[in-house]
């Protein structure tokens, strides 16, 4: 039965994490174990995906707190596609994190193949989660479940970071976010996710402005400025961590909290009655512009990427506010365009420091003759995150503009043309620095070198073959999308 299978897509995850610590010494084991649990998991969770677009919303409570307030589990089209994403990335990204964790030899491995277990269960319940109640606590577990991974190499810069990283997030959601939802309950009665909207003749006037204030801002996790900190800080994770934080785990859990509550809390009709988005959209542009502009000036590569991260997130949330479907179908896309292309370059960014123990952009020229696969891949990526056919950025930016322009909204239609060139501007001079200038090997480091460990690479062209693809083979997060609008 469908219902029971949204539970074993969320409890194999939880029953991995015990086998990964109770074999923790023994390290073919453990990572086996991780890798099983890993394809098991996207396996039971793809088994939805055929009832889903046959037009099913299977769901499952397993017990109510009140009246209104259920634990409750619904796959509908958006998270369907959501929770394709995070499980199928983490099979590519624990073949990564073998190679990366080993040719590093980095310490707490079984502490780290647990928590990144814990977090892909986290995911799944925001993913299928059938309400708002739901949601939040998936949420808050993801956030404290992430922390130790954050944390990981124990240094007091990563300590530092991993406080400003749980004090930005735990304060938005607890302050603001909890704020929104119990008001939801109180004027709604209820915290169910339904299309069309739960809040059409229950809130007005001023009141929804504000309420959609507390939504935006107490998904903290979306990153928008200026609550958009916690995200760069979290670089001194290693780059396995720094993969599910930017495409797998955290920031998709951010902007798919944010168009489940737009589409599902609001309802599309209501918030183009009430004309309060517009605000959204404005803010959301300028964190485009605005984290792009700060992406050029960085010579970290992680905090290039991190910076990008924060710009593309709010392609998204613009793209949503928007109201036009379109637009939405677009949004809907990027997340999962923008998952596959952002992990691979976090990938290349892990595969260039293993092999090499570069970390600035400045320390690249000449590394595609040595790393043509990885560096090929960060190509095919970069593309991607500019909006270059045949990748899946392209397709996603194609349908953001075109909502855009199906609704006259030439603000929108001026960030997505200025942000491409920006993006163009901090992605095309590593690429071409990287294959066409020669190593000035004045770095300090050893130029002797080859590949990463072959784990490392195998999963990096995995997703930039998956970049790709989605490009050609579209179908499904496409009908997902189409769902999603109600068409």
């Amino acid at each position: 039965m469908p219902e029971n299978t949204i539970i074993w897509s969320i409890a194999i995850p939880l029953l991995g994490s015990i086998g990964i610590l109770l074999t923790g010494k023994i390290a073919n084991l453990r990572e086996t174990i991780t890798l099983i649990t890993a394809v098991t998991t996207f396996l039971v969770v793809g088994s939805l995906t055929p009832t889903v677009l046959d037009g099913a919303r299977p769901s499952i409570t397993l017990f109510e707190f009140l009246p209104g307030l259920k634990i409750t589990f619904t796959v509908e089209p958006l998270g369907m596609l959501f929770g394709l994403i995070g499980s199928g990335l983490w099979i590519v990204n624990s073949i990564y994190s073998i190679g990366y964790m080993r040719g590093n030899n980095e310490n707490n491995q079984t502490r780290f193949y647990f928590f990144f277990a814990i977090a892909i269960a986290s995911v799944l319940g925001i993913a299928f989660a059938g309400n708002m109640l739901t949601l939040f606590i998936s949420y808050e577990i993801l956030t404290l479940c992430t922390f130790p991974l954050v944390t990981h190499s124990g240094k007091p810069e990563a300590v530092k970071s991993g406080r400003t990283y749980l004090g930005i997030l735990l304060g938005t959601s607890v302050g603001l976010q909890l704020l929104a939802i119990v008001w939801t309950w109180h004027a709604t009665g209820t915290l169910d996710f339904r299309a069309g909207g739960i809040l059409d003749g229950k809130v007005s006037g001023a009141a929804v402005s504000i309420l959609l204030f507390l939504y935006m801002y107490g998904i903290g996790k979306a990153a928008l400025m200026p609550v958009h900190r916690w995200l760069p800080a979290a670089m001194v994770a290693p780059t396995p961590v720094s993969a599910l934080l930017h495409a797998v785990a955290v920031v998709k859990a951010g902007v798919f909290t944010v168009v489940k509550v737009i589409v599902y809390i609001f309802g599309f009709e209501f918030l183009s009655e009430s004309l309060t988005t517009n605000w959204l959209v404005y803010v959301a542009g300028f964190t485009i512009l605005a984290a792009s502009i700060v992406a050029l000036r960085q010579d970290n590569l992680k905090r290039r990427l991190a910076y990008s991260t924060i710009s593309q997130l709010s392609y998204v949330i613009m793209a949503t506010a928007i109201l036009a479907p379109l637009s939405v179908m677009g949004a809907v896309i990027h997340i999962a365009a923008h998952a596959v292309g952002k992990i691979t370059l976090f990938f290349a960014a892990g595969s260039i420091y293993t092999a090499t123990h570069k970390t600035e952009v400045s320390q690249l020229n000449g590394i595609g003759r040595k790393m043509p696969w990885t560096m090929g891949a960060f190509a095919i990526a970069s593309l991607s995150m500019i909006g270059v056919p045949p990748t899946a950025g392209f397709l996603s930016k194609w349908y953001m503009l075109m909502g855009a322009l199906s609704v006259e909204h030439y603000f929108a239609i001026g960030v997505m043309i200025i942000s491409t060139l920006l993006n163009t501007g901090y992605f095309i001079p590593i690429i071409f620095n990287a294959f066409f200038k020669e190593s000035d090997h004045k770095d300090g480091h050893d130029d002797n070198h080859g590949e990463a460990p072959l784990p490392i690479v195998i999963a990096l062209t995995a997703t930039a073959t998956g970049t790709v693809l989605l490009f050609f083979f579209a179908g499904i997060p496409l009908e997902l999308a189409n769902q999603v609008i109600g068409k």
